[in-house]
């Protein structure tokens, strides 16, 4: 059954019926520990002013799985890893509300013909209630009720997808261009100066590196930096038990011997670090920040693992001595140099090609990287989209070549590698002919990513409404 959900005709047709609305995942920092540290309560937080209840977020987490389901068949448990489900179910609800406040409906015959659209649910082409049964017993594991309601949700979703991007549109002119920029291939002779090379020649003095750590210590301002000590289980019950034993105990390893759990400590890491052992976690930092040193955390839920809490030491933000980081400092004032210096060759590169090219039009790239004491090269054809070796992204040299006539040098293209000047070899012209017979498909596909895009802006601002309790 989960194999044929991941067909692609069938695929299709699902997201047909679900809309565009679903596949947007936007991403609400700090939601699924707040809320799991809240389950006993009736209610989670707020949007829009109305209180969401437990029941009501489990209710969409529910939604979030079985539309995953039906998006990834016999993959979502692998795909499940990787899903952030509890903020996505805070997604789902934002919208949901906010379809209502548009007073946006659907009708129960709009869901009975969705339902009855799924190839899943069909035997030879027509609605099979036996499946549709089995379905949602052994595939889904969620009672009709509650799948028809989720339905009707798609619905009310894709509604309010096309209330709010109903006004976007493609020109013909903004299609081709944008064909151009997918198809078109052009390849480059470029100029590098590069920043790893130069550095080589960088040999500051020790007065130099003192002298640039005293005007620039602020750059090595270390952030705030914490040690956790920490019990983890499978098992909410077994935090729990732990919270209350540490309570009495104040001592988080007799706590853990106690309830044979293993206290462990993260060592030093900084606001910005992933936690060691742990792992990323913003909604976590959020609260690490707000304890006091010796204080313990609220049971949290991370990873399909519970967490107890507390905050050992925290040292706050510091500039280190000079002798303690002389290294650092000195690395630091190499890249400052060698930037300086790429910038100035590159600048009296570019002056030079520019009166060659003022004067005859043409360019000698070879000669002109040997007079500047920088490297020569040319790349094979490239698109829009694509990593050139031993350059990077290709996207700034192929948006700069559009204003490039033949053998004219480009301005300089600053990347984190070095810097760049170049001209364009060859440009091969995407197949206009292709393009006539794909142009309809193709601008479907282009008019959906614009309200996508749209839509995703748009809905920012709801995000700011939401109020955790």
């Amino acid at each position: 059954m989960l194999k044929f959900l991941r067909n692609k005709k069938t695929a299709k047709k699902i997201w047909i019926g679900l809309a565009v609305i679903i596949i947007p995942a936007f991403v609400f920092w700090g939601f699924g520990s707040a809320v799991r540290s809240k389950e006993e309560s009736g209610y989670v937080g707020k949007i829009f002013g109305n209180n969401i209840t437990t029941l009501e977020f489990k209710d969409s987490m529910e939604a979030v799985k079985n539309a995953a389901i039906m998006r990834f068949g016999d993959k979502f448990d692998e795909i499940q890893k990787y899903m952030n489900i509890k903020s996505q179910a805070w997604d789902r609800l934002v919208l949901i509300y906010e379809a209502k406040k548009r007073k946006i409906s659907a009708s129960d015959r709009e869901v009975i013909e969705l339902i009855e659209s799924y190839p899943f649910f069909q035997r030879k082409g027509t609605f099979d209630n036996r499946i549709y049964a089995e379905m949602l017993k052994y595939v889904f594991r969620t009672q009709p009720r509650t799948f028809e309601e989720e339905t009707r949700q798609n619905i009310m979703l894709s509604k309010l997808f096309g209330n709010i991007t109903s006004k976007i549109t493609v020109t013909d002119e903004q299609v081709k261009e944008e064909y151009k920029k997918i198809n078109e291939e052009i390849s480059i002779d470029y100029i590098m100066a590069s920043l790893a090379d130069i550095s080589r020649e960088v040999s500051p003095t020790p007065e130099e590196i003192k002298g640039f750590y005293s005007k620039n210590s602020v750059l090595f301002k270390q952030p705030a930096s914490f040690n956790i000590e920490y019990v983890s289980s499978d098992s909410a019950d077994a935090i729990k038990n732990a919270a209350l034993q540490q309570k009495w105990t104040h001592n988080l390893k007799k706590t853990a011997e106690k309830l044979k759990l293993e206290a462990k400590e993260t060592g030093s890491f900084a606001q910005s670090d992933s936690i060691p052992g742990i792992g990323w976690s913003p909604e976590i930092m959020q609260l690490i920040l707000k304890l006091k040193t010796g204080q313990t955390m609220q049971p949290v839920y991370m990873d399909k693992k519970y967490y107890l809490m507390i905050l050992k030491e925290k040292k706050d933000p510091y500039i280190p001595e000079f002798d303690a980081i002389k290294d650092k400092v000195k690395d630091a004032l190499i890249k400052v140099k060698s930037k300086e210096i790429a910038e100035d060759r590159a600048k009296k590169c570019l002056k030079g090609l520019r009166a060659d090219y003022d004067k005859t039009k043409r360019t000698d790239f070879k000669k002109s990287a040997k007079e500047n004491g920088l490297n020569y090269s040319s790349t094979q054809n490239f698109k829009y989209g694509s990593y050139i070796e031993g350059v990077g992204s290709s996207d700034p040299f192929w948006v700069a070549s559009l204003a490039l006539k033949n053998d004219e040098p480009s301005e300089i293209v600053d990347t984190s590698t070095g810097l760049f000047i170049f001209k364009v070899k060859v440009r091969k012209e995407p197949d206009y002919k292709k393009f006539d017979e794909e142009k309809k498909e193709f601008t479907q596909k282009l008019l959906t990513q614009k309200k996508e895009e749209y839509f995703s802006q748009g809905i920012e601002e709801l995000k700011r409404k939401v109020q955790l309790y």
